[in-house]
């Protein structure tokens, strides 16, 4: 005897079948990438139950059929901005939507657009990671979300070699070039990988080659490196890292007014501006576009069903040596 699906969802019907919304979405939708055998057991079930997908409810998504949000900390981020134009080409050939939103590093605004995007019946969905985020407010969607720029344990993540990319500048201005006075302009430690993990890196740095620490900590802007400039000059560097690309170039602006052109400026990151106005500065590549594709690679993975729950370290690299 067929029971009726008056009162069932898809959410019944994923239940019932061991698999995930999504899933059952996908297989409704007629998506080639679901597996045969999912497909098959997931139509078994409606066949069973009788189940008719509501019209209304598939209406409401508003964005196609196969929908994937990307949340970012800042719409204006150049870093984020590279990950997410190699990501979205990737999407689109596989025919998902792709719907962009902003946190602000603010973890209720990541709550508003979970939210919103699981009223959207969204299939998956990436996150760039900010302090404050806690893994517990993605449980929901642990098994189709890809988490950028810090690793969650059980999580899939893709994250930037913060400590390598400090490390390598330092030996590479010490050693290849034989500078003894590395200064550091950052960001706050209270921020985990671009503040602490890459300050730290350089205080190691200093520790394993002998030379005194000379760093001054601001904010993740032009301005907080064109302010800081002064102070860490008073120590006289000969070179001097930045923690982010942003920072590079309010150093190097600074520098340019006062015609300090002897100084090396070296960078955590490019941006095309910062290669533009200032090709000396030497840059170390975190790979932002590699990590797009990384990220767009193991979301469609994980649709098909192939659960990984690894963290991806992108390999860093000197561009300008």
């Amino acid at each position: 005897m067929r029971e009726s699906s008056n009162n069932l969802t898809i959410k019944d019907i994923a239940k019932l079948c061991g698999v995930s919304k999504s899933t059952v979405s996908r297989v409704i939708n007629h998506d080639p990438m679901v597996k045969e055998v999912t497909r098959n057991k997931v139509m078994a079930i409606i066949e069973q139950y009788q189940f008719t997908p509501s019209k209304s409810a598939r209406a409401m998504r508003g964005y196609g059929n196969k929908v994937i949000g990307i949340i970012v900390t800042r719409l204006d981020s150049m870093s984020e901005n590279q990950a997410v134009r190699s990501m979205l080409p990737i999407f689109y050939q596989r025919g998902y939507d792709p719907i962009i939103m902003e946190s602000q590093f603010k973890v209720d605004k990541v709550q508003e657009h979970l939210a919103m995007l699981n009223e959207k019946q969204a299939d998956a969905v990436v996150i760039f990671a900010f302090t404050g985020l806690d893994k517990s407010l993605l449980s929901d969607w642990k098994n189709r979300c890809v988490i950028l720029a810090r690793s969650f344990s059980e999580y899939t993540c893709v994250c930037y070699d913060d400590v390598g990319a400090v490390t390598n500048l330092f030996n590479y201005l010490h050693q290849n070039k034989k500078h003894q006075n590395i200064a550091y302009i950052g960001v706050g430690k209270q921020d985990q990988t671009t503040g602490a993990l890459r300050y730290q890196a350089y205080q190691d740095c200093c520790l394993a080659h002998h030379t005194i620490p000379n760093a001054y900590l601001g904010k993740l802007s032009y301005r907080s490196g064109y302010n800081l400039a002064e102070s860490v000059l008073k120590h006289s560097p000969s070179a001097i890292i930045c923690a982010t690309d942003a920072i590079a170039l309010g150093l190097n602006k600074y520098l340019s007014e006062k015609k300090l052109n002897h100084i090396v400026v070296a960078s955590v990151g490019h941006s095309e501006l910062l290669t533009f106005l200032f090709p000396q500065t030497v840059v170390i590549e975190l790979g932002f576009d590699k990590a797009g594709i990384y990220a767009a690679r193991e979301l469609l993975n994980m649709l098909q069903g192939k659960i990984t729950g690894r963290t991806i370290t992108v390999p860093c690299q000197l561009t300008n040596q």
